[in-house]
């Protein structure tokens, strides 16, 4: 498997930490009880600790399905295949506008992929590394030939889990489960994957931590009857964000290690590390002790967590400035909610 071309769009409205601590301020005051301010000043040194400084939301005027497809005519130009070439489109974004039909119909609909099979798969930040794993799948089977990746993550400024809930904050401790929907930011990204012969397979290792699947979670009514009690599911309301970004950081620490361990790719080859977007100076610690810190290739600082956007959207940022380049090894690593735990690793 190869990949061809890889894209994002990002949305026009940009975001900075000092506007984060504003919404937090216009969305709590009637809400907060204690200092407002002195948690707004925690919030800054905590973003700031993280190494994020801005993330790009829709503005007024914006779609996700126009910057969707503004990605994915990219993709096809830079790879040369056309509309009509496509024969598998999967979605990847957990941001999405359907519970049903899967998002991949609309999009191909939008994109004019008309003899596109379409699914979507929904992992959460792992969603694009899981369809990755399974395009190469099917390409053995013979069947596709060019297939493309897609996702729109778009929950931030209009609405739905993210905004306003998690701004409005009664007391200190609501941080615990709502710091990282500040991190995030919204993008598009197309993947373009073909089933040419090259001389490295890709490969993949996981691990998951059903266990854990409390920890970070939006859910729907009636949820209840869908799993086992926690005080952690629905902490934030239902339908809302929740996130214990702490303690997932915390846990991931030793996981990430062990599925890196368990690709062993050849360290000295690589050219540039991508990992999920959740924190810049986390990764960076962690790509120190792999070897790896000198090509880490980090878009946290300037896009935000873009979650299952965060990997294509660094491989195509890092493509662009020439840090990776054809004939070059690429690894990749992301930790999810799940928890699930990913490693890869390519030759572009």
């Amino acid at each position: 498997m190869k990949l061809r071309a890889v894209s994002a769009a990002l949305p026009s409205r940009k975001v900075t930490n000092a506007d984060i601590l504003e919404l937090i301020g216009e969305h709590s005051a009637d809400h907060f009880t204690g200092d407002l301010q002195r948690v707004q000043r925690k919030v800054g040194n905590l973003l700031s600790y993280t190494g994020s400084d801005t993330r790009y939301w829709l503005d007024a005027d914006e779609r996700p399905i126009d910057l969707l497809r503004a990605a994915a005519d990219s993709a096809m130009a830079q790879s040369d295949i056309a509309p009509e070439q496509v024969e598998l489109l999967i979605y990847t974004g957990v941001g999405r506008g359907f519970l049903e039909p899967g998002g991949a119909y609309h999009s191909a609909a939008a994109i004019g992929l008309r003899n596109a099979h379409c699914f979507d798969i929904l992992d959460a930040c792992m969603s694009w590394t899981r369809a990755v794993q399974l395009a190469e799948s099917l390409f053995r089977t013979g069947q596709y030939r060019n297939a493309m990746i897609v996702n729109a993550k778009f929950a931030v400024s209009r609405g739905g889990a993210v905004m306003p809930h998690v701004f409005r904050l009664e007391r200190l401790e609501d941080l615990l489960s709502t710091l990282p929907a500040y991190t995030l930011g919204e993008a598009a990204t197309a993947t373009v994957l073909t089933a040419d012969d090259v001389n490295e397979p890709w490969r993949f290792r996981f691990i998951s931590r059903p266990e854990l699947a409390p920890l970070c979670n939006i859910t729907l009514n009636g949820y209840e009857g869908y799993c086992d009690p926690s005080d952690k599911l629905a902490h934030n309301g239902v339908g809302v964000f929740t996130s214990f970004g702490f303690d997932m950081h915390e846990v991931g620490r030793d996981e990430v290690h062990a599925v890196f361990d368990q690709l062993n790719p050849p360290v000295d080859e690589v050219a540039a590390l991508f990992t999920h977007a959740s924190s810049k100076r986390l990764w960076q610690d962690f790509a120190d002790t792999i070897g790896l810190g000198s090509v880490i290739h980090h878009v946290y600082d300037r896009i935000g967590n873009v979650v299952s956007a965060s990997v294509p959207a660094a491989v195509a940022s890092a493509i662009g400035t020439g840090q990776l380049r054809p004939g070059q090894r690429a690894v990749g690593l992301v930790g999810s909610a799940g928890m699930s735990f990913g490693a890869f690793t390519f030759v572009l």
